[in-house]
């Protein structure tokens, strides 16, 4: 009770003397052994006004609470970062930046040195505030599996907020893989041992699958830079979290030309309208599984668009039905859209629109399980020999919407709109514009048979 009762006083560790406030404390007694400032600690705050004091207070306290924490956690990675931010925070509170010696030495004017040197005259040798303010603790050295589990806890965790559970997942995936790559070929290095050498050594890995001297690749060069990417980001980011914005990333421009742009060919739309849209052709897919195939065919959107729809955004009762492709932002429940041009709206024609009002709520069963909606749809694509070729997957539907739309003179921006593509001029306007969207979308609906669905 007598702890509780301490943290919630608003002058906690505030002592008046001569004026002036004063820090004072008393080291937990199990850390006496480790903190060489004694039983106490004390700190002129340099003010005689009590609400500067207790936001002097504040950042002391939890420089302190980290140091104990720190101390108690021993020799270990997670420790060595704990002690770094603190001697950043701690810094930080006394009015300096933090900053190693040498790079003090190298760039501050004597001024500001000689205010380093004054600040620390009352404190002993070996002190955390000596320690923050000459640039005495050394940063954390993670390993690079190390770094990237910080990665995903910390640095990245904003990022991560917005995106749903099977995103998440996926996303680490592809960063784990390419650290994976990386400590296979050459080790698990501390992050600041990582060379140039190195980075090259793992670009030359790709470059061989990428462009092998003989022979076809078997990786796109989109891969290989997107892996390659993953660690300069990796790396770039993991120092500026330490306060190294600066520090040369041995990553930085090791990429691979993708002149080839290639993408899945598109279905010939007689194929859709004889292989795909014959009755039976679908009949063996569960109904949800074959709603967003149908669905698919005259919207173009992407399967984890559609596969993730819910009532809020599936509109029937509009003048002119639609969907709404949107970011999920429930907290609890979040989905990221793929890009910010991606949030659009789809009118609903032919059988796009007798699957939703069959499939009012969406596809729940894949809701954030696109990889399993993949293998389910693609491996009844093969089975029943729906594929004109093998270079052809469900995602060419896609292009054959597109496709379509091109054949039929379409307006360009409307056919971008509608894909979810960037558009440089604005955006077609809100309201009564879905009406003619409608119409237009009506022009390449193909014919199909309602027991299909």
């Amino acid at each position: 009770m007598g702890r509780r009762r301490e943290a919630e006083d608003p002058d906690r560790y505030l002592h008046l003397r001569g004026g002036y406030f004063h820090y004072r404390r008393r080291v937990p007694t199990e850390l006496r052994g480790l903190d060489n400032r004694g039983h106490f600690v004390r700190r002129s705050l340099d003010t005689q006004d009590r609400l500067k004091a207790r936001t002097a207070r504040d950042l002391h306290e939890a420089a302190d609470n980290g140091l104990w924490a720190a101390l108690l956690l021993g020799e270990n990675p997670q420790a060595a970062r704990a002690r770094y931010k603190l001697a950043v925070k701690r810094a930080e509170s006394l009015g300096f930046v933090y900053r190693p010696l040498g790079e003090i030495l190298a760039s501050e004017p004597l001024e500001t040195i000689m205010r380093r040197v004054e600040s620390t005259v009352a404190e002993p040798a070996k002190s955390p505030v000596v320690d923050a303010v000459t640039g005495m603790v050394a940063p954390p050295d993670d390993k690079i599996s190390d770094a990237l589990q910080l990665y995903f806890s910390e640095i990245a965790r904003d990022e991560l907020r917005t995106k749903s559970t099977d995103q998440r997942k996926r996303w680490k995936a592809k960063r784990k893989m390419s650290v994976d790559v990386f400590i296979e070929l050459v080790e698990d290095k501390p992050m600041s041992r990582i060379t140039r050498e190195d980075a090259r050594k793992v670009h030359k890995y790709w470059l061989d699958r990428v462009a092998p001297e003989e022979g076809a690749g078997d990786r796109s060069a989109s891969t290989g830079n997107r892996n390659m990417g993953n660690l300069r980001t990796l790396y770039g980011d993991y120092y500026r979290h330490l306060g190294f914005p600066e520090q040369k990333n041995p990553f930085a421009d090791l990429s691979f030309k993708d002149k080839s742009k290639r993408s899945r060919p598109p279905f010939p739309t007689d194929w859709i309208k004889d292989k795909i849209l014959a009755p039976g052709a679908l009949t063996q897919l569960n109904d949800q599984a074959r709603g967003i195939v149908l669905a698919f065919v005259e919207t173009g959107c992407r399967p984890s668009e559609l596969a993730n729809l819910h009532v809020g955004v599936i509109h029937l009762d509009h003048e002119v039905p639609h969907i709404s492709v949107e970011p999920r932002e429930d907290p609890d429940d979040p989905r990221e859209i793929k890009t910010e041009s991606s949030v659009r709206r789809v009118p609903l024609v032919g059988v796009a629109l007798e699957v939703f009002k069959r499939h009012p709520e969406g596809f729940p069963r894949y809701k954030d399980r696109e990889a399993q909606l993949s293998a389910t749809v693609n491996k009844h694509f093969k089975k029943h020999e729906l594929f004109p070729t093998n270079e052809h997957t469900v995602y060419s539907l896609r292009h054959s919407f597109e496709d379509r739309m091109k054949n039929a003179r379409l307006d360009e921006e409307l056919r971008r709109m509608l894909m979810g593509h960037t558009i440089d001029r604005p955006k077609y306007g809100e309201g009564g514009d879905m009406k003619m969207w409608q119409e237009e979308l009506m022009k390449i609906a193909l014919p199909f048979d309602p027991a299909i669905v």
